[in-house]
C-alpha cells in the first residue's frame, strides 16, 4: 500500500501564504514521516510567463496605490467568490488544475491561499472526490476564503472561528490549530551560543524584517534606529528588496559593526533566537514566528488589508506595539538597555508584552498534527485506485509537458 501523499496550493501574492504551505510540509515531514507532500503556487506552475507579471503588478498596486487595496478588501470583505469569478478563474487561470491533481494523485489537497481554494472547491463541485482542507493564513477570514465545498478550515484563533461560524460554517468543520510555522521555530535556540555562532555581539539585539518583500521604514526612523548601534546591535533582514540593501550598504550610517545588513535568509529562526525584540510588518507568517520563539513585537503601520487585521489582533492580545512615533523606538530600545544593566531590578514593560506567551496559548505543532489526524481517514477513506475519484464531469484537457513528479 503506498504511503499518503498531500497537495499544498498557495499563490504568489506576498510570501506570506506559500512560506505557511512549506512550513506545514515541513511540520507533516516531522509529525508523519511516511507522508510525502508537495507544494505548488498553482498560478504560476501553470502560467509561468503570466503569472510574475501579475504579482508584479499586484506588488506595485499595493505600495503605489494602497487605498485601492484597502477599498477592494473592505467592499468584498464579506463576499465569497461568485460562480462567475470562480469560472473566469478556472477557464482563465487554472484550466489544466484538473490534470495536475490527477498526475499527482493526492489523498488531500490543502490550499493555503484562496484562489486554489476556490479552484478546487468547483472541481469537487465537478465530481473531484478527495478531500479539501483550507489553511487560513491571517488573523482574520475574508469572505473569499468560504466555500461550501471545503471539509475542514484550520486557522489561527478563536476569533476566526467564530468568524467563521458567523458566515454560516459548520463548526464541526473548523479546527483552531494556529498558522503553521516550520519546525525550525517549535522550540528557541541558545541565545548565547547562537550569537558567537553567527559572528554577534552579545548585546541587545533587535531584529528588523519586512517579509520576502523586503523592509519599508522611512528615513527618520532609519537615522534614529542607526543613533542607537553603540548600544542595540542591528540586524536588517531585508528579504528581496536588492535595492533598498544597496542603498543602506553605501550610507555611512550604517556603517557601523553592530549594524548587520542581510538579504534572503534561510537563518530566520536563529535571528529570531539572538534578538530581544523583532520590528516587522505584522505579517501573519512573520508574528506567528515570532509568537513561537516568544519574541516582542514592534510593529511597522500596516498595509491596509489583512496587515491591519493581524496588527489589530497581535496588539490587543498584547504581543506587540505599534511605532506610531519615534518616541516608540526610543522607550523600548532604552528599556532593553536598563534591563540589560540592571535585569533584576528594571520595571520594563516589555514584560507586559513578553506575559501571554508564559501560557500556553500557540502550539506550533498543532497544524501539522491536525492535518496527520485528518489523513488517518482520509487515507482509508479512499482505498480506489486514484483515476476512480474522477467522475466524467470533470474537464480531461492535456497537461503540456511531462509527467509531474510528487
Amino acid at each position: 500500500m503506498r504511503k499518503p501523499r498531500v497537495l499544498l496550493l498557495s499563490e504568489g501574492f506576498g510570501t506570506g501564504h506559500t512560506q505557511a504551505a512549506h512550513a506545514l510540509a515541513s511540520g507533516i515531514k516531522k509529525v508523519s514521516p511516511h507522508v510525502h507532500s508537495r507544494v505548488i503556487e498553482l498560478g504560476k506552475f501553470l502560467n509561468p510567463t503570466v503569472a510574475p507579471l501579475i504579482f508584479s503588478a499586484y506588488r506595485k498596486t499595493l505600495s503605489v496605490q494602497p487605498k485601492l487595496v484597502s477599498m477592494l478588501y473592505r467592499t468584498q470583505y464579506n463576499k465569497s467568490l461568485n460562480g462567475f469569478t470562480k469560472l473566469a478563474l478556472h477557464r482563465i487561470f487554472y484550466t489544466q488544475t484538473a490534470q495536475v491533481v490527477s498526475q499527482l494523485k493526492p489523498d488531500a489537497v490543502i490550499c493555503t491561499h484562496p484562489f486554489p481554494n476556490a479552484v478546487i472547491s468547483r472541481l469537487k463541485r465537478q465530481g473531484l472526490n478527495i478531500p479539501l482542507y483550507t489553511v487560513i493564513t491571517d488573523y482574520d477570514v475574508h469572505g473569499t476564503w468560504i466555500n461550501p465545498e471545503v471539509n475542514q478550515y484550520l486557522v489561527s484563533t478563536p476569533q476566526v472561528k467564530a468568524l467563521l461560524e458567523i458566515r454560516g460554517v459548520d463548526p464541526s468543520r473548523i479546527q483552531v490549530t494556529g498558522i503553521p510555522v516550520h519546525p525550525d521555530f517549535w522550540e528557541a535556540g541558545d541565545k548565547v551560543r547562537l550569537r558567537q555562532e553567527m559572528g554577534l555581539q552579545d548585546m541587545p539585539t533587535a531584529l528588523l524584517m519586512g517579509g520576502g518583500w523586503g523592509l519599508s521604514f522611512d528615513e527618520e526612523h532609519m537615522k534614529l534606529l542607526t543613533s542607537w548601534a553603540d548600544r542595540v546591535q542591528l540586524v536588517f533582514c531585508l528579504g528581496s528588496n536588492e535595492k533598498m540593501i544597496s542603498r543602506m550598504k553605501e550610507m555611512a550610517c550604517f556603517q557601523h559593526p553592530n549594524i548587520r545588513i542581510l538579504g534572503y535568509t534561510r537563518e530566520v529562526s536563529k535571528l529570531m533566537d539572538v534578538s530581544d525584540v523583532l520590528i516587522t510588518k505584522p505579517g501573519g507568517m512573520t508574528c506567528t514566528e515570532a509568537l513561537a520563539k516568544g519574541l516582542p513585537m514592534l510593529f511597522i503601520p500596516p498595509l491596509p488589508g489583512q496587515e491591519e487585521e493581524n496588527c489589530e489582533y497581535f496588539v490587543q492580545a498584547g504581543y506587540g506595539q505599534v511605532i506610531h512615533s519615534a518616541d516608540v523606538i526610543t522607550t523600548r530600545f532604552r528599556e532593553l538597555c536598563d534591563r540589560t544593566k540592571a535585569p533584576n531590578e528594571a520595571e520594563s514593560q516589555l514584560k507586559v508584552v513578553r506575559k501571554p506567551w508564559n501560557k500556553p496559548s500557540y502550539d506550533p505543532m498543532s497544524c501539522a498534527q491536525a492535518v496527520h489526524e485528518l489523513l488517518c481517514p482520509a487515507a482509508a477513506e479512499f482505498p480506489s485506485t486514484p483515476k476512480e475519484r474522477f467522475k466524467t464531469g470533470i474537464p480531461t484537457t492535456t497537461l503540456s509537458g511531462t509527467r509531474i513528479p510528487f
